[in-house]
């Protein structure tokens, strides 16, 4: 039995790679260790075993992680959290387990939003047009450009998961009161912030596996309604109460090429968020890599269960040579969620609810 090690494993992502190694397709048992910076969260971990670790900034991080390796026999280390995934690709050969990071310099591009969106700009992808800010005069400058042809201005920080720092904004005076309460509050002011178009259309993500420059498989979904989007500034988030599966041609080509751009021997794990704007088009947002969505429990229980494969190929094993590059699960299939009330997988025309 393999024994896998999952970091950040207290949080809903970290839940549903669990979920989707327990449910793999093979029926194979593996022993599952989560380890979280909380002794409340790591509670609800679906885990054989609960430790406790600090957070990448402590000097001690690597000793104690390579302690936990060692002492629960780890073959394979999963990382959810952002901080922990840049941390683990750049220190891959310090830890006594297998891991399946992409580069350094790939999850540093990514982990930069306005980097990833000026590298994929020079090569004709479609992005946002984005500026950075490095000063209030910055910011006058980019909304006086953004507002000849926007309505709204989307003002963001360039780090960070979970809409980040997101407000959406139609008047200079907003976005330089947003970034000075981020300043004053949380630290962040310019040099932090970017802003770009506001992308009003459908919001559609893609989560990817990759070796070597290689797509292995990948599947693409439509977020329709945010768990408590109604509660946030933006009017969203980055986690789904409702999505559904899609099959785009322009979507598995978009991030196809981004990705290839970005690093032509991609390897690991590549989520792609795009929007469409104003005139209909789909444009890239940003790649998450490293890390799964929080939802990826969605497409394993649909049928394509990416965390498995994933797991299996950081172990040096090979997968089924039968995955397909795209569309691994048919469209409209519907995952609803909500906090405290679990899930459900729904196809299209089996809705139970009567019209009254």
């Amino acid at each position: 039995m393999k024994r896998i090690l999952v970091t950040g494993a207290g949080g809903s992502a970290a839940y549903n790679f669990i979920e989707s190694l327990r449910s793999n397709p093979k029926d194979e048992r593996f022993y599952i260790v989560g380890a979280d910076m909380s002794r409340y969260h790591i509670e609800l971990a679906h885990v054989d075993k609960r430790y406790i670790i600090p957070g990448v900034d402590d000097p001690n991080y690597i000793d104690k992680l390579n302690k936990l390796i060692e002492k629960e026999k780890i073959d394979f280390v999963h990382s959810q959290p952002d901080v922990e995934v840049n941390f683990l690709s750049k220190n891959k050969s310090r830890i006594r387990a297998r891991t399946f990071l992409p580069d350094p310099e790939t999850v540093e591009i990514c982990q930069n939003k306005m980097q990833f969106n000026s590298l994929l700009k020079t090569h004709d992808i479609a992005v946002p047009d984005a500026f950075y800010l490095r000063s209030e005069k910055d910011l006058e400058a980019a909304l006086q450009n953004l507002f000849r042809t926007n309505e709204k201005v989307w003002v963001r920080a360039i780090r960070g998961a979970g809409s980040r720092a997101a407000l959406p904004v139609k008047k200079l005076e907003h976005a330089k009161m947003w970034i000075d309460y981020w300043k004053e509050m949380k630290g962040l002011g310019y040099g932090d912030f970017m802003v770009s178009e506001f992308l009003p259309g459908r919001e559609y993500a893609f989560q990817s596996l990759w070796l070597n420059g290689e797509l292995i498989m990948s599947q693409a979904r439509e977020r329709i309604e945010y768990i408590f989007g109604n509660l946030t500034p933006s009017g969203q988030s980055s986690s789904p109460s409702v999505a559904r599966t899609v099959q785009n041609e322009e979507i598995n080509q978009l991030v196809y090429k981004a990705v290839k751009v970005i690093d032509p021997k991609a390897s690991g794990i590549f989520c792609a968020d795009m929007k469409t704007d104003k005139n209909g088009k789909i444009k890239l947002i940003e790649i998450n890599v490293g890390r799964f969505f929080t939802t990826s429990f969605f497409f394993s229980k649909a049928g394509a269960n990416m965390p498995y494969y994933y797991t299996k190929i950081g172990l040096g094993e090979e997968v089924n040579s039968k995955l397909k590059q795209f569309d691994n699960v048919p469209p409209d299939w519907y995952w609803v969620r909500m906090i405290d009330m679990g899930y459900k997988l729904i196809k299209d025309d089996e809705w139970t609810g009567e019209q009254i």
